[in-house]
């Protein structure tokens, strides 16, 4: 048996397998999961439904067709506003997986980004702004990842010494 093996001899990424493994438990505990992606160029996605370069994905049984969870690329075909629609996400450009009712999981680092990505440049021309960096996945309202933006944003504000609001949904927090 040959193991493949990348330039440096680390081996293969742990990330697909990584992304499996977390997919397997949330279906195994009845959770839903959900794929945060970095979306450029390469990624096949419904553009609409990307804000600030990324785009949050329920990836379970339940919500996919054809759910393909490779070494390279994830694929799928979903449903967007009633739409079945093709998904392709490369491997490394998933940011996180974590189940929506509790927000447990794993974030990765984002994929190293081009000056002028396609969706920045496609964005920038509709709405004629010039856009700001990213700062958290896009997430849908009321979902249990809602709050991933306020809390990156509480990161660069200085420690408050005010307790969380009680009944607050959990938030899948990236640990750098």
């Amino acid at each position: 048996m040959t193991i493949p093996v990348t330039p440096g001899g680390q081996g293969s990424s742990t990330r697909p397998y990584l992304i499996r493994a977390l997919h397997d438990w949330c279906t195994d505990n009845g959770f839903t999961p959900y794929l945060a992606v970095h979306v450029d160029g390469s990624v096949q996605v419904p553009l609409e439904y990307v804000k600030n370069n990324e785009i949050v994905l329920n990836a379970s049984f339940e919500a996919t067709s054809g759910l393909q969870l490779g070494n390279e690329f994830i694929s799928f075909k979903a449903r967007f506003g009633g739409t079945a629609r093709e998904i392709n996400v490369p491997i490394d450009h998933v940011i996180a997986i974590y189940a929506r009712e509790n927000g447990q999981g794993m974030a990765f680092p984002a994929p190293a980004q081009g000056v002028d990505s396609p969706v920045e440049g496609m964005e920038a021309v509709v709405r004629g702004l010039r856009l700001a960096p990213s700062s958290g996945p896009a997430v849908e309202e009321g979902s249990a990842a809602a709050g991933g933006e306020a809390q990156s944003r509480e990161q660069d504000d200085p420690p408050r010494n005010e307790p969380p609001p009680g009944g607050a949904r959990p938030a899948l927090k990236r640990i750098k």
